[in-house]
């Protein structure tokens, strides 16, 4: 993989979390189900909409750990007595997870016509100098 030889720089120092980080991406991105948008609203702010027919509020679990967003919804499989003559609405449950940036805070979630919507936020970063003071050695 070339992306590892790009943090084996002796330049790159500390960034394995980096890595990491991109193989996570990279796993995440090989999901399809269920379909996504992710909505840039202006001014650091994000939405990421989740077509989740026939999930209920109790079914569907929004956590955020490790900068790692992670969106799963569990529903039984209808064992009832449904005949279906076509059945194009999944049923399974799911779970997507989204890699995030340093400082992206979730500021909540909405379920609406089948449609579950995350909102984000990512304040401005501060930029942070810091002199280092020169000693002599003596």
């Amino acid at each position: 993989m070339n992306r590892s030889i790009l943090f084996d720089s002796p330049f790159l120092l500390g960034f394995e979390h980096t890595r990491a980080l991109a193989e996570r991406a990279a796993k995440a991105a090989a999901e399809t189900y269920p379909p996504y948008n992710v909505e840039d609203r202006g001014g650091g702010r994000i939405r990421i909409t989740l077509a989740v027919a026939g999930f209920a509020p109790d079914q569907l679990h929004v956590t955020m750990e490790n900068r790692q967003l992670v969106i799963a919804g569990h529903r039984e499989d209808g064992k009832g007595e449904e005949s279906y003559l076509h059945r194009g609405i999944a049923a399974r449950g799911f779970q997507r997870s989204f890699v995030l940036a340093d400082g992206i805070i979730a500021e909540g979630a909405t379920l609406e016509h089948g449609l579950l919507h995350i909102d984000l936020a990512q304040p401005e970063p501060k930029t942070q100098v810091q002199r280092i003071p020169i000693r002599t050695a003596g």
